[in-house]
């Protein structure tokens, strides 16, 4: 039997290979992709200031930062709603930091992540996809899709894999938002110098982030306008952009490799049970709104290692354990999801009622400097 078996190797379960690959402990990771490839292709990810710092510690950000178009610092974020007034605009140098946050490849991430495991003694075995995992007060079993392999037992399962393997115990609570993310890369007339843009709409926030020469676009809109701005041509969906944006950004000029994916919250309850933990996605999937999610997942991940390498070996895995290590994830976890949540509720609403309190209030997250490092910390290292 195994002491811990990791399913899922990309980001978040990555990290937390990673960081207790240096424990005592007989460690399987597990993933259904091969050697060297990914399952997605490749998209942005926004990483918080806090990402930067676990991935320090792990030797992954020198590799993804010497990588050529691999990440790219946000030096400063505006936010703004539309048909209102009112914006806030929050600097890396208010917070005294080189970068309020980074956008980052996820290609690029994943190799770096994938290069740092193979240095490391944890046992990797790529093409094994997890169909269910499960198990008795003793062990956790985990099952594969193929059923000639035999199940792998270990003291404890982690599941990183999306919402892919099917925990006993745990359920998944979902709401369709009714929308769709529309991605896209959108080429400037002038260099974007580090900065993003969160805009509120009534139909859905847009994020403008930077990366590379370029920016990655996120907008949300209902599904049928999705649709419909998939098929545009270039022309007319820039001019759609523009107008969204209005005077706050000017000098769209090109798209490219434009996409779409609907949004929901999704959520398992619980998080642990029997002798599994459930991290990142398969924990919580949220609405891309702020850039939330993945930096949760991270925090998951690292949280759960600094649990898993302070436990007595023959405490890893049992109830009061991840007990523990889920009462300690509770108040991050349950704040992000409100947070992601409420933004989503509160600005992306066409009630006239709500444009003067939305203005107000970023207004005067703007003009008080102690509230805005505080909203800005909590946007850096979580919402605890």
């Amino acid at each position: 039997m195994h002491d811990v078996v990791i399913v899922g190797t990309g980001p978040v379960g990555g990290t937390l290979a990673l960081a207790i690959a240096d424990a005592d402990l007989d460690v399987v990771a597990l993933d259904a992709r091969a050697p060297g490839t990914t399952l997605r292709r490749d998209r942005s990810l926004a990483l918080s200031h806090g990402a930067r710092l676990i991935f320090e510690r792990l030797g992954v950000w020198s590799r993804l930062a010497s990588t050529e178009g691999g990440v790219t610092p946000i030096a400063a974020i505006d936010i703004s709603q539309t048909g209102g007034f009112g914006m806030a605009r929050l600097t890396a140098s208010e917070q005294e930091l080189p970068a309020l946050g980074y956008v980052a490849s996820y290609v690029a991430l994943q190799n770096a992540i994938d290069a740092e495991l193979a240095r490391t003694l944890t046992q990797l075995r790529y093409g094994a996809a997890a169909a269910s995992v499960g198990g008795t007060p003793a062990y956790a079993a985990v099952q594969f899709e193929d059923a000639s392999c035999d199940p792998l037992l270990a003291r404890l399962a982690v599941v990183a894999d999306g919402t892919g393997a099917a925990v006993s115990g745990s359920t998944r609570k979902r709401l369709d938002y009714g929308q769709v993310a529309v991605l896209a890369k959108i080429g400037m007339s002038e260099p974007h110098a580090g900065l993003a843009y969160e805009r509120f709409t009534p139909q859905g926030p847009i994020a403008l982030l930077p990366e590379s020469d370029h920016y990655s676009l996120v907008w949300t809109m209902p599904p049928a306008q999705a649709q419909r701005m998939l098929t545009l041509p270039d022309d007319e969906f820039l001019e759609q952009l523009a107008h969204h944006f209005g005077a706050r950004v000017r000098g769209f000029e090109t798209v490219h490799d434009r996409k779409s994916f609907p949004l929901m919250l999704e959520f398992a309850r619980p998080t642990t049970t029997g002798r599994c933990a459930l991290i990142g996605n398969a924990s919580q999937t949220l609405h891309p709104v702020a850039g939330q999610g993945f930096n949760l997942g991270l925090r998951d991940a690292f949280e759960l290692a600094q649990a898993i390498n302070g436990c007595r070996p023959a405490a890893l895995g049992d109830r009061a354990m991840l007990a523990e290590y889920a009462a300690r994830r509770r108040v991050d976890r349950y704040a992000g999801i409100a947070f992601t949540h409420g933004l989503l509720r509160v600005f992306a609403n066409d009630t006239p009622l709500l444009r003067w309190p939305r203005g107000f209030a970023l207004s005067l997250l703007d003009s008080m400097p102690l509230v805005k490092k505080m909203f800005s910390r909590s946007m850096l290292f979580g919402l605890t």
